[in-house]
């Protein structure tokens, strides 16, 4: 009898999430606002249907949604956002999207002149333990039969698609920190004197170096030295594509 309860109750939320999904979607007018900081190159993607766009120098931006759809912020001056698009989202004129400026490099300067010093060193963590970031830390609840001991959880999830979504989320995740990396290392004249890149093309530029593997891995090993070496040979290669566009 139990076996049955929830093998209906299996059935009743998938024709719940096949309703939800047969909404129509909206062209939404979003407008980013921040208290200080750039508003301009901001990615918005919506991890549902895959739409991707970007905000401009006043924080518009223009991108197809429905409600429950979700759409991740991310920007190398900006902290990342999430927002589920409700109903009344769509019945909105202007979307208004209220982010928060990054203040971690100081954090940053100081963990990489000691790096002796960690939780580990401190006690405050046992050694060996996995540390996890938020998008990692979301993805394994949902998925893990080890912390969801009754394995019904992650079926439901596998239903509901929220597994692939957060799949998706922790790739933005990885991706937002090799570009607040990058960011950190050269600045817009390094780019445009050395490198001979077009200023609107620099954020292009960036997406295209972390998406090469050994580029990306050298950045997470914060070796400047290497990094330069390899990024020269990228921005050549950027160049001629750039060239053969136009």
């Amino acid at each position: 009898m139990r076996t049955n309860n929830i093998v209906i109750l299996i059935l009743l939320l998938f024709s719940q999430i096949t309703f939800g999904q047969t909404g129509s979607e909206k062209l939404i007018h979003g407008k980013i606002r921040v208290e200080s900081g750039n508003v301009e190159g901001v990615t918005i993607i919506n991890l549902v249907n895959e739409k991707n766009t970007s905000s401009d120098s006043n924080g518009d931006f223009f991108i197809l949604a429905k409600a429950d759809d979700l759409l991740v912020f991310s920007s190398v001056n900006l902290e990342y956002f999430r927002r589920i698009i409700e109903e009344n989202d769509l019945k909105t004129d202007v979307l208004i999207i209220k982010m928060t400026s990054k203040t971690t490099e100081l954090k940053e300067v100081i963990v990489n002149n000691h790096p002796e010093i960690n939780a580990v060193s401190l006690g405050i963590s046992p050694k060996g333990v996995k540390h996890y970031t938020p998008a990692e830390r979301k993805l394994a609840t949902a998925s893990s039969m080890k912390m969801n001991p009754m394995g019904f959880d992650p079926l439901i999830n596998l239903i509901s698609g929220r597994t692939a979504m957060l799949k998706k989320e922790l790739e933005v995740e990885k991706e937002e920190r090799l570009l607040a990396k990058i960011g950190t290392l050269f600045d817009d004249d390094y780019y445009i004197k050395m490198l001979k890149i077009p200023a609107n093309y620099i954020k292009g530029f960036q997406y295209y170096c972390i998406e090469d593997r050994k580029f990306a891995e050298v950045l997470k090993s914060k070796n400047k030295t290497m990094t330069e070496f390899l990024i020269v040979p990228l921005a050549e290669k950027y160049n001629k594509i750039i060239s053969d566009e136009n």
